[in-house]
């Protein structure tokens, strides 16, 4: 495509850092959703189960099965929350805070990688473009939501 769309560049783009994501985190047994859903879990209080989809903007019924696997695999517990009875608190197992450890390495070291490779001036315009693409989508700006 010699004029590549917007969508085509941000869709691509991040096609391409989740697969290096998966690639790294299948050395450790895991997903880049799984790494992604352990970031997301305060290490020390845990985290409502109600409260993390909106974190991770994501949808409950996504994150369920993430929940449901990392439960089997020993990486998170669900405890009764204190303040809501009839809510849950993930918390992080032994063996999940380790693997968020490996995640966050992973993440900042990415980070670290493109920081060294752009000027904080590009970086800053494209944290400007991304908020504004993401503004004018969550608020229905793209196409007129109310026709029929």
């Amino acid at each position: 495509m010699k004029d590549r769309t917007i969508d085509y560049i941000l869709r691509t783009t991040w096609l391409t850092v989740q697969k290096m994501y998966n690639e790294e985190a299948l050395k450790y047994d895991s997903t880049m959703a799984t790494g992604f859903t352990l970031l997301s879990i305060d290490p020390e209080k845990g985290t409502p189960s109600t409260a993390l989809g909106p974190k991770m903007g994501m949808e409950a019924t996504s994150l369920s099965r993430i929940i449901k696997n990392m439960e089997k695999k020993g990486l998170i517990e669900r405890h009764p929350n204190p303040e809501d009875g009839r809510g849950v608190i993930i918390k992080l197992t032994p063996c999940g805070l380790e693997k968020r450890n490996y995640s966050k390495t992973h993440v900042l070291t990415f980070n670290e990688a493109i920081r060294s490779n752009i000027s904080d001036e590009k970086l800053n315009h494209f944290y400007e473009v991304a908020d504004v693409i993401s503004e004018m989508v969550s608020n229905k700006k793209i196409f007129n939501q109310n026709d029929n």
